[in-house]
């Protein structure tokens, strides 16, 4: 082989190559980014359009409508998946795209679409924010601003601006925000009797105060020589000043400002809030910039914070709550960990069958200069160290090792015939060589495809399946050059057997005993061939017993459960509900979960924007941080499940668990309800929601609508309106800042912060339906002077009952109905929702839709099947290739479905089930199963061509490769061992992907070892028949 005859001419060439694989692989490893997970770059646009004062179906009628009209005529738009709600006063968009599409194309596409309409939207309406939205995207650090002795105002001001100005400077900072804070403003709280008797209106004092607070330059005096600016000084600088500012005149009497409202420097109306294990605190939340390394950016906080340290006024106390950096650092090291560990056994099975430690380290050299020449490859690429790349190395950890060790194999047999150490290096290398080769790119053809898979599925698969199949190729060049040069140039010593230590004189028997195995292991080969048929039959047995038993036993799931000593639960208050109820239940929950010793903390944050959830001060988010899963007697899913059950003890609100440890505070099982009519469409959600609940393995069972809400209507009387030259217009102009309040201009506090002015009704002038019918509207009389009239003198006010929340998709309205899984696979309790939900027999135009991780399962398992498929048929044309022949190959890819039984017994077992990890092990074992047939047909077949007959070609064949098979199974699941165990914190979230491969090997192994010889027989018999049928 001319590489191997290259390598052994020139060794100091190789070893240079060596190095240098080596040394560039170490410089990409220290330039790698990190991260927990691949980046995936989801084209999705998040739109958030403020309407003051609108309930949700004015919402959806003037905002949701027409933008949700010009958004789904944009190209590449999947209108599958994009959403649109309406609630109180706000109206959310998530639009997806397709994967092809540009993030900024598509965010472009619909900012113009937007701007297309703009004129036909309503014109109190904000400005749309226009945004990229990552559901994936959490916060990159949680804190938490507390004291025992300071008030919020005081911890806000710690907060913001001195901790916030301090992160937002670190680089990758893309967003800082504050949960909690309480901000000065000057407050303007309207008197309703003083303004009625008064005779102003609220447009009057709104006008007043936006007038008569401002300062701007207004042109310059320009001498012979030089010029001066002027400057109007009309800004107020405190209270007092605003209290004498003159809003009208009535009879020739100045009316103030102060006489018709209260003005004082008081706090910003609260909309969030947040909670430090049952202490108020002000939260802030940091993310990061696409393109930065986590760890780093947290260490850079981190640094940031300790400069901040003992210089925060008071005894003020910032603290690290949520840390995605050390999460980070903690799964890539356990990654690392596993893959060091594996590597340490794999070379201990090597020593253990090849009683040598030269020997050993001539093949264990294939491990690092294939791992750290892979890290190039990582880096040209453009991904991040995160676990998929560092879980495809330690899993390939039993695979780069195989080349060398059949390589080393085949060498030392050939020493043993009684070869010098060049021809024996040389002969063996090339007898092997294409059957390793075979092997290798078996092994790259299925992970090849994989790759280069579209969507979702192929950005999570991309790096895993790239790594492998660099880093198997790096190994195969290893094999062919580095293991024959020092194989020819590194000779075993002789010794003497009084020489031989105690360890190998142990291993010289262990071997012994080994080569009498192979030989009854040829007579068990000779026992197969004689009963084909059974062979045969114990094939198909295996595969159909596997199909039964995932059938009636397996289930079926999308990601693993991982402990990550940490879950979340979200607390949904009636939609009337206020902040203050919120915290109170949100903390009742807060107190149940530490009362359990393994709780070491919670934080409680509401208001703000939770993952795909329109924001509003009737949710919570409970964060419950857990002691270390070493410290812990009891698992993080079954302490939930306990939880979940005490929680029920807090009434009044809804309360949802979330423990999986993966997808977030997002229901694992999700059915889009939709139809036309908004009332049959929620009597079909709830009776839907009362069969969800009867499934055995379905908890948190809700629907995204927040029900209904009481609200008031005003029905103008149009005729009287008219009569007093009233619009509805200005009626509205009255009640907006009167309710919702309005900002009419800014101020400039003591610390020099320009804050807002806002004006609004007092606290008890808003509570009940007689304030809003006593609220005075300025009416303009035939001669020009002005007066008020209460509201409820040209209107009527009422309560009515309006929906909390309208949600829509594809145009239509939509109610989803969510639901957690707890001791059941997500597949089997999704698939039992979905057969009781087509029982209940929707009417004509109102169907379902399945989503969240059902959909996303379908799709991921879709798209690995196909590539899957493509892979197989890849390897069949390499193997015609290298055998010459469209008959071998079969032989070769009939033992590919003899692994599942092992990979459904090890999931059975273990309490796994199908899901995206043990799938991956399904993958890898389809290059890993074919390598032990390909040597075995390989040998086979060159026997053959030298006279052997069959029979004894196919005992011969199991004979000789039965020792480098075996090395290479024990040495791969040695390797698989770390990975399988699922040790520290964050680990059983790959073990599943372990044990599917250590079970499928052993089984794959023991019946290849005696079924391919007899289907490869009973192939080259047909082929013997076929060409005495032609040749006649």
């Amino acid at each position: 082989m001319w590489i191997s005859d290259f390598a052994i001419r020139r060794p100091m060439i190789t070893v240079v190559a060596m190095l240098a694989l080596v040394a560039f692989g170490v410089a990409a490893l220290f330039n790698l980014q990190t991260d927990e997970f691949p980046d995936i770059q989801q084209p999705i646009i998040a739109v958030t359009v403020v309407y003051p004062g609108a309930s949700p179906d004015i919402v959806e009628r003037e905002i949701v409508e027409p933008i949700e009209e010009a958004v789904l005529a944009i190209a590449g738009v999947d209108r599958t998946k994009t959403k649109a709600n309406a609630v109180d006063g706000l109206a959310q968009f998530t639009v997806f795209f397709e994967f092809s599409k540009p993030v900024a194309d598509a965010s472009q596409d619909v900012r113009d679409a937007i701007s297309a309409i703009r004129a036909d939207l309503p014109q109190e309406m904000e400005e749309p924010i226009i945004m990229r939205f990552d559901p994936a995207q959490q916060s990159l650090l949680s804190l938490s601003v507390a004291s025992p002795t300071m008030t919020p105002e005081e911890l806000t001001r710690v907060a913001d601006p001195i901790v916030v100005r301090a992160l937002r400077s670190v680089p990758g900072v893309a967003e800082v925000t504050v949960v909690g804070g309480s901000y000065p403003e000057m407050t303007v709280q309207l008197k309703p009797a003083a303004m009625q008797s008064a005779g102003v209106g609220v447009d009057a004092i709104v006008a007043a105060v936006g007038q008569q607070n401002l300062a701007a330059p207004v042109g310059r005096l320009n001498g012979s020589l030089e010029e001066r600016s002027i400057r109007l000084k009309g800004r107020v600088s405190d209270a007092e000043g605003f209290r004498q500012m003159v809003v009208s005149s009535r009879n020739g009497t100045l009316i103030r400002l102060g006489d018709v409202a209260d003005v004082f420097e008081g706090n910003e109306e609260q909309r969030t809030a947040a909670n430090f294990s049952g202490r108020p605190a002000v939260g802030i939340e940091v993310k990061k910039a696409k393109g930065y390394s986590t760890t780093a950016v947290v260490d850079n906080l981190k640094l940031a914070l300790g400069e901040l340290e003992g210089t925060l006024p008071g005894d003020a106390k910032v603290e690290i709550v949520r840390d995605q950096g050390f999460r980070v650092e903690r799964a890539v090291a356990n990654v690392q960990s596993a893959l060091i560990e594996g590597a340490v056994l794999t070379v201990l099975v090597v020593f253990l069958f090849l009683n040598s430690w030269r020997s050993t380290v001539i093949t264990g050299l294939a491990l690092p200069v294939s791992v750290l020449a892979s890290f190039i490859a990582v880096w040209a690429f453009g991904f991040t160290l995160n676990t998929m790349s560092l879980l495809g190395l330690s899993l390939a950890i039993g695979i780069l090792i195989d080349d060398a060790i059949v390589v080393r194999e085949n060498i030392v047999r050939h020493l043993e015939m009684g070869k010098d150490h060049l021809t024996a290096s040389r002969e063996g290398t090339a007898e092997i060589g294409l059957a390793v080769a075979a092997t290798t790119f078996s092994i790259v053809a299925v992970f090849f495809p994989i790759a280069f898979m579209s969507g979702q599925s192929g950005q999570w698969f991309k790096p895993f399946a790239l790594t492998i199949a660099c880093a198997v190729l790096v190994s195969l060049f290893v094999s062919f050059s580095l293991d024959p040069m020092l194989s020819a140039y590194w000779a075993d010593p002789h010794q003497e057997e009084h020489e031989k230590g105690f360890i190998t004189r142990t291993l010289d028997k262990f071997n012994r005993w080994f080569d009498r195995m192979t030989d009854r292991y040829a007579s068990v080969v000779g026992w197969a061939l004689d009963h084909r048929w059974a062979m045969v039959l114990l094939a198909v047995i295996s595969f159909a017993s596997a199909l039964v038993l995932q059938g009636t036993y397996g289930g079926f799931g999308f990601v693993p459960v991982a402990d990550r000593s940490e879950f979340e639960v979200i607390v949904e208050s009636p939609p009337s509900a206020n902040l203050a109820y919120t915290m109170e239940r949100a903390e009742e929950v807060a107190k149940i979960a530490r009362a359990h010793p393994e709780v070491a903390y919670t934080y409680i944050t509401a208001g703000n924007a939770l993952p795909m959830r329109t924001p509003g001060v009737d949710q919570a988010q409970v964060y419950v941080k857990l002691t270390p899963k070493a410290e812990r007697s009891i698992s993080q899913a079954a302490l939930a499940t306990q939880l979940r059950q005490e929680f029920q003890q807090v009434g009044g609100v809804g309360i949802s668990v979330y423990s999986s440890g993966f997808a977030g505070a997002m229901k694992e099982i999700q059915f889009e309800l939709q139809g036309p009519d908004a009332a049959v469409l929620t009597q079909l959600a709830e009776r839907a929601v009362a069969a969800a609940a009867q499934v055995p393995g379905a908890v948190d069972v809700g629907l995204s609508v927040r029900g209904s809400r009481e609200e008031e209507t005003v029905d103008l009387d149009r005729g009287l309106t008219g009569a007093l030259g009233l619009s509805v217009a200005q009626v509205a102009q009255s009640l907006r800042p009167s309710f919702a309040g309005i900002d009419a201009g800014d101020w400039v506090d003591p610390t020099g912060e320009t804050r807002d002015v806002r004006i609004r009704l007092a606290p008890d002038a808003r509570r009940q339906t007689t304030d809003l019918a006593q609220l005075p509207i300025t009416v303009r009389t035939a001669s020009g002077a002005t007066s008020t009239v209460p509201l409820g003198q040209i209107a009527t006010v009422r309560s009515e009952i309006a929906p909390g929340q309208i949600d829509h998709l594809d145009r239509s309205k939509v109610i989803t109905l969510g639901a957690n899984t707890d001791g059941r696979a997500l597949g089997d309790v999704s698939a039992e929702i979905r057969a009781k939900l087509d029982a209940l027999g929707f009417p004509p135009g109102y169907g379902i839709i399945e989503g969240g991780q059902g959909r996303d399962q379908a799709e991921v398992f879709r798209s690995v099947f196909t590539a899957l498929g493509i892979a197989v048929l890849m390897m069949y044309l390499i193997l015609v290739v290298q055998f010459g022949s469209f008959l071998d190959p079969i032989a070769i890819l009939i033992s590919l479905p003899l692994s599942l039984i092992g990979v459904v017994l090890a999931l059975l077992l273990t309490g796994d089930t199908i899901n995206i990890m043990s799938l991956i092990g399904v993958i890898l074992l389809m290059g890993i199963v074919a390598k032990n047939a390909i040597l075995l047909i390989d040998f086979a077949k060159w026997s053959r061509e030298r006279g052997t007959p069959m029979r004894e070609a196919l005992i011969e064949a199991g004979r000789i490769r039965l020792r480098p098979i075996l090395m290479t199974t024990f040495a791969l699941i040695a390797g698989m061992i770390p990975v399988a165990l699922g040790v520290g914190e964050g680990a059983d979230f790959r073990a599943p992907l372990g044990r599917a491969v250590i079970g499928g090997t052993i089984t794959s192994t023991i019946l290849t070892l005696l079924v391919i010889p007899t289907f490869y027989e009973i192939i080259d018999g047909v082929r013997e028949r076929v060409k005495g049928m032609f040749s006649r």
